[in-house]
């Protein structure tokens, strides 16, 4: 670092603070790192899996001896939850995720903080971002992705076409269905406040995948929504996921849905459509794809629209 620089950031405390930390952080990695050998592509022996679909495929694989621990979001199966828990996905630290010693990291690519995840990069552990993408090929790809990294390649082509023969068999039951439901995912609700799905979600990909139609188009990603705007969407059916804890019947929630001032007013409240399914499975994008397919169109179409 030239002269000029150093002097750059000592003039701006607030930058020479996040360098310094930095710095820190690196540190801190390369001391806990010491010692431990780089993985080749095949070869890793630990495996650590962030995300919940990765952990899932990885299991699917019949290689989960490997892992040495797995991220917040990785619920399924219960097994995994055996395992040591890292930190969320999008708040990962280089200390919770180099406790565990791993030599080849399999992470969603929606992972995070940067500055974390550029500090634990840096120690030279084998890391592999598996991509975000809520299609059908984005399941193929992930699981080719993973197979290919734990030196499983056969395994994976076998999973692979499990997948598909099971998405494919979910879909048939909608083929001929003519009629889609205007369908609203609420990933949750606060303070009055609904944070719905739009385009480019894994909510909005099942939903599509499932035979209902997203009537929250204006936008990507969950976002939280006017009064107005559900009004004028006018779901015929509303999606959940199921909260951990809650009774099976869910009728707090559904009061809650009842006595919201612009909810109470659509098709799918006055109807009692509320579909509610584990998080997980709903919108995990993993082996699970045909599963969460058939249990959803299902469900749709137990409603009338």
């Amino acid at each position: 670092m030239s002269y000029y620089r150093i002097y750059a950031l000592l003039r701006a405390p607030k930058a020479f603070s996040i360098a310094c930390s930095s710095i820190m952080l690196l540190l801190f990695a390369i001391t806990i790192f010491s010692g431990q050998a780089r993985a080749s592509d095949t070869d890793a022996k630990r495996i650590l899996a962030i995300g919940g679909a990765v952990t899932e495929i990885i299991y699917a694989l019949g290689e989960e001896d490997k892992l040495v621990g797995r991220d917040s979001t990785s619920l399924y199966p219960q097994k995994a939850t055996e395992l040591p828990d890292v930190g969320y996905i999008r708040a990962l630290s280089p200390e919770g995720v180099l406790s565990v010693k791993p030599d080849l990291i399999l992470a969603r690519e929606n992972n995070g903080p940067k500055e974390a995840v550029d500090v634990i990069k840096s120690t030279g552990i084998r890391w592999v971002d598996v991509p975000d993408n809520f299609t059908l090929e984005g399941v193929d790809d992930n699981i080719r992705i993973i197979a290919e990294e734990l030196g499983v390649a056969d395994k994976g082509e076998i999973l692979r076409k499990k997948v598909v023969s099971e998405v494919s068999e979910a879909r048939k039951k909608i083929s001929n269905v003519k009629n889609k439901p205007k369908v609203m995912f609420v990933l949750s609700m606060q303070d009055g406040k609904i944070n719905a799905s739009g385009t480019k979600t894994a909510a909005h990909g099942i939903i599509e995948l499932s035979g209902g139609e997203n009537v929250i188009n204006e936008y990507e990603g969950y976002k939280q929504i006017s009064d107005e705007a559900v009004i004028n969407a006018a779901p015929d059916i509303i999606v959940m996921m199921n909260g951990r804890g809650e009774s099976s019947d869910h009728s707090s929630v559904n009061a809650s849905l009842e006595e919201h001032a612009a909810l109470s007013t659509t098709p799918a409240v006055k109807n009692g459509a509320i579909i509610r399914m584990d998080g997980s499975l709903l919108l995990g994008f993993g082996p699970r794809t045909g599963e969460a397919i058939s249990e959803l169109s299902t469900a749709f179409h137990s409603h009338e629209f």
